[in-house]
């Protein structure tokens, strides 16, 4: 039997918004064209993919054929642009913007040459690890850790680099003056978060860790605004890549972390069903950019790592 992509994307569609006339606004189409395709389709495999009575929902046939439709979706796009002679593209979405992922990934697609990166922004690890389920994205970018109900079960991340991290103080902060600090010095002050402490995995290990009780959280509402809240409260600090840029202006001091240095994983993630062509080529391109930076450079004893960077840190040191 042979499947007509027109009728695949329409179930991708609308099991995506569970709603016939949002699919087809996203198709561009009509209605009753999205119902005829899907009716279609369902013929055509012999199953019902949707129940219809009390809302739009999946079948258990439904949701076998949801992750095999957007795999053959893909499959059809990379057939297309084969054909055309295009240019081979990689989707990348990064996270953690605050910590200026890009920086990264710039390094990574210089040293990439072919196929070229196509990066974009998402919100964090549980929005990307979704948006590559789906098919939306080829790979993300930042910190990977385990996610709520095997949210991320289907995926594969291999660590690319571990940064360090200062403690970004203001200049009245009591230990402004000092050339490093340990993380226990820090026990006294107010940790700054800028999200819930509940989606900043990497700050609520490290707070929990080093006894820092004092926590204050707020909106994401960009870099700029992260600096004015420390430079704004001296009794205030939050943690910061060492060598990532800051907007401009004074009052702010970055002071290292030692014994030990808190080290903030960032890895790549993918599809492990279906991986996007040129991950091979990425992967090596990561290797090749981190040993030139040593990107990996970690030991246990003078450096910190939440448990699961630390076992992703050592296989990587320990493995071929």
């Amino acid at each position: 039997m042979d499947l007509d992509l027109a009728l695949v994307r329409a179930f991708t569609a609308t099991a995506e918004t569970l709603h016939f006339g949002r699919a087809a606004e996203a198709l561009r189409t009509s209605q009753q064209t999205v119902s005829k395709r899907i009716a279609r389709l369902e013929a055509l495999l012999g199953v019902r993919l949707f129940e219809r009575a009390g809302g739009v929902r999946l079948t258990e046939a439904g949701e076998r054929f949801l992750p095999a439709a957007r795999e053959a979706l893909a499959a059809g796009g990379r057939a297309v642009g084969a054909a055309r002679g295009e240019r081979p593209a990689v989707r990348i979405d990064a996270w953690g913007h605050l910590y200026a992922p890009m920086r990264t990934v710039a390094h990574v697609a210089e040293t990439l040459g072919a196929p070229r990166l196509e990066p974009g922004a998402g919100r964090d690890w549980p929005s990307v690890a979704r948006a590559l389920l789906r098919g939306d994205t080829d790979l993300g970018f930042g910190r990977v850790h385990p996610l709520p109900g095997g949210a991320a079960a289907g995926l594969a991340h291999r660590l690319v680099r571990l940064e360090p991290v200062d403690a970004l103080v203001s200049a009245a902060h009591p230990r402004a003056d000092a050339d490093a600090l340990r993380p226990v010095d820090l026990r006294g002050g107010t940790l700054w978060c800028p999200a819930p402490l509940t989606r900043l995995d990497f700050l609520r290990h490290f707070a929990d860790e080093f006894w820092i009780t004092r926590r204050v959280d707020g909106p994401n509402l960009g870099l700029e605004h992260l600096v004015e809240r420390v430079r704004g409260d001296a009794s205030c600090f939050t943690l910061f890549p060492a060598d990532a840029p800051l907007p401009g202006g004074t009052g702010l001091r970055s002071i290292p972390l030692v014994d030990p240095t808190p080290l903030y994983a960032w890895s790549l993630a993918w599809r492990e069903s279906v991986p996007p062509p040129g991950l091979d080529a990425v992967l090596r391109a990561s290797a090749e950019a981190g040993r030139a930076r040593r990107w990996l450079d970690y030991r246990p004893g003078r450096d910190w790592l939440p448990d699961a960077d630390r076992a992703a840190a050592l296989e990587r040191r320990n493995g071929p």
